[in-house]
């Protein structure tokens, strides 16, 4: 239902107002950006972006808050998973090989 990416592209909308300058920022196709953001307001029970078209003014992009409940409860989420996480991820980063920056 919700990733990283799909978080990262909520907080970019947030942030740029726009849907295809966050699917530019995170490097994908304003198509793509705007599949995932119909997918997330389809599968939540309230929309969590809502867009306005292009026109003299430009269009637009803006979290409903809805999306910001959402985005912070995945955030803190995240950020719970994080610190109760990480004493295995500081075991497998000492499983790694060291690999000279470049490669």
């Amino acid at each position: 239902m919700l990733g990283p990416g799909k978080a990262d592209l909520l907080e970019l909308i947030a942030e740029t107002g726009s849907i295809s300058a966050a699917g530019r920022r995170m490097g994908m196709s304003y198509k793509r950006a705007w599949l995932l953001v119909e997918t997330m307001n389809a599968i939540f029970c309230a929309p969590l972006v809502e867009s306005t078209r292009g026109g003299p003014k430009g269009g637009g992009a803006v979290l409903t808050p809805e999306g910001e409940r959402v985005l912070a409860a995945y955030r803190r989420i995240a950020a719970r998973f994080a610190d109760a996480a990480a004493p295995e991820i500081r075991t497998l980063a000492a499983m790694l090989k060291d690999i000279p920056e470049g490669k």
